[in-house]
């Protein structure tokens, strides 16, 4: 009687899934489930986890902003550009989610692919976790879930304590993984359990790195033993990525948004950065600005492409966008439907961890090694992308060779061996924000605000955010929800933190 009453739960909880295993193939089939299986259950959270909240081009568009890698360019502003949000608030509901997966557990439970199921529990849960915990700071991380057991007001944890739950979930995941067999029901790594062994401790890299400011010498220590262990991404065929189709129900968010891309530019740090590096990524995600080619440059020259001051008020972005003065968004970016993939986590990103780890002497090891294996995957990836092979005239002549992957670090894009640390990590640090570009991912706003590079601009004059003009917001809200569902512990949490004002400039312990 207990398993049919998870199975009717679970069933009202996946009313618009189906039965299939890929991404596409899960959106067409409208069928109602008459039977849940692990497979079921974790295709359906898959779903609901990875794939862009909101798949429309003006979403999609409004996601670039707030990591400055593109301006909007139309007269009415948009609060991400400057430093707000049209809602400013997190969200606790990913933790709903908490009890389906433990259902998926229960259903794997004596099948050959039992562990690797509780793997995807507990990786999943971190995942949620981390999300969180960045974006407001104090979350119900341990007594989450437990609605079953009576916990209806789960209680704050403290920040710190979060990330030690989420590094020892995501080693237990990784544990879970190595001991487990391949899987169904994951259209993002085909249910290869090898795979996300290694994006389990790739993760903990990620996540230690992230609290670098409050990160102990046993952290330290441990960030350098999942190095020495070695069971980490290896090469392009490890990335985490969603994958879209040419299935009208899954395709890129940004397909037929011809409307949207004529007014999103390129930043002027993107561009700038490009162009520094003799970088052919340029010619992939820009338009060459339509004043400097009436001026007589061409297409393929660097020269041609001017990016936006993303800090500049909408009228005159809107005014200079009208005489064509910036580089708008490629125009492969609205054809063909699939697009380029949504990268959650790359090769390269690893690469770029470990770097800097070195040069802050977390780790041994050769650092330009490092940077370089990072800077030639995710060329690589471009160069064999079928959504950029696809068009090869949106590559305006300049396309990313072998040859040209294998001369690229010349100039400003050689490591700089013989210069100061902090150019060393400045170099890191860029190429680690390029890898975002177009992917609608907070990542490169939170990198700023731990590193200060690149430096985001800020100008009181056009700065949205009601409490400060002159400061970065630092952090979301919790949700009203919260206010009144468990009002006791939200209250206790905003008073240990910020004295009492749950307000987006207040400085989470990460920070400090």
């Amino acid at each position: 009687m207990k398993n049919l009453y998870y199975i009717f739960i679970a069933i009202i909880s996946l009313s618009v899934a189906s039965s299939c295993s890929k991404f596409e193939e899960l959106n067409t089939n409208p069928d109602v489930p008459t039977s849940v299986t692990p497979e079921l259950l974790l295709t359906q959270l898959q779903k609901d986890t990875y794939r862009f909240w909101n798949p429309n081009p003006t979403d999609w568009g409004t996601a670039q902003l707030w990591s400055k890698h593109c301006a909007l360019l139309e007269t009415n502003p948009n609060p991400y550009q400057y430093y707000y949000s049209f809602s400013p608030f997190g969200s606790v509901g990913s933790f709903q989610k908490l009890t389906n997966m433990k259902r998926m557990v229960e259903f794997a439970k004596g099948s050959p692919a039992e562990s690797s199921f509780k793997g995807m529990e507990l990786f999943m849960k971190a995942s949620y976790g981390f999300g969180m915990t960045m974006d407001m700071g104090d979350i119900p991380y341990s007594e989450a879930g437990k609605a079953e057991e009576g916990i209806m007001k789960p209680k704050y944890d403290k920040q710190a304590d979060v990330f030690v739950s989420i590094l020892k979930d995501l080693q237990a995941a990784e544990a879970f993984f190595a001991e487990g067999k391949n899987f169904g029901g994951d259209f993002m790594y085909g249910g290869n359990a090898a795979k996300w062994r290694k994006l389990s401790n790739a993760m903990q890299l990620k996540i230690l790195q992230t609290i670098s400011k409050k990160a102990t010498a046993e952290q330290k220590a441990r960030f350098a033993a999942i190095v020495a262990a070695g069971n980490l991404m290896t090469d392009n065929a490890d990335i985490f990525q969603l994958v879209y189709s040419e299935n009208p129900n899954a395709t890129h968010p940004f397909y037929n948004g011809e409307n949207r891309r004529i007014i999103l530019g390129v930043s002027n740090i993107v561009v700038d950065a490009l162009k520094k590096f003799n970088d052919r990524r340029l010619f992939y995600f820009a338009e060459p600005a339509k004043y400097l080619i009436t001026a007589g440059k061409l297409e393929g020259d660097f020269a041609a492409y001017e990016g936006a001051p993303t800090e500049l008020s909408a009228d005159k972005l809107a005014g200079n966008n009208a005489g064509g003065k910036y580089s708008l968004i490629n125009k492969r970016y609205v054809t063909p439907r699939s697009g380029d993939p949504m990268l959650k986590f790359t090769y390269s990103e690893q690469c770029f961890i470990i770097a800097e780890a070195i040069e802050e002497g977390w780790v041994t090891g050769n650092a330009k090694n490092y940077y370089e294996n990072g800077v030639k995957a995710i060329l690589k990836y471009y160069k064999d992308l079928p959504a950029v092979t696809a068009i090869p005239a949106n590559l305006h002549g300049m396309p990313i060779t072998q040859a040209y992957i294998d001369g690229y670090f010349t100039g400003e894009a050689a490591y700089k061996t013989g210069g100061t640390k902090t150019e060393r990590l400045q170099q890191i640090w860029m190429q680690r924000y390029l890898l975002d570009f177009f992917q609608g991912s907070g990542d490169a706003y939170r990198n700023f605000l731990r590193t200060g590079y690149p430096v985001f601009p800020l100008d009181p004059a056009t700065s949205m955010n009601p409490d400060d003009k002159n400061v970065y917001p630092k952090r979301w809200k919790y949700p009203t929800s919260e206010l009144t569902t468990n009002p006791e512990n939200y209250q206790k949490a905003v008073d240990e933190q910020y004295n009492g004002y749950d307000g987006i400039n207040e400085v989470p312990w990460w920070l400090k």
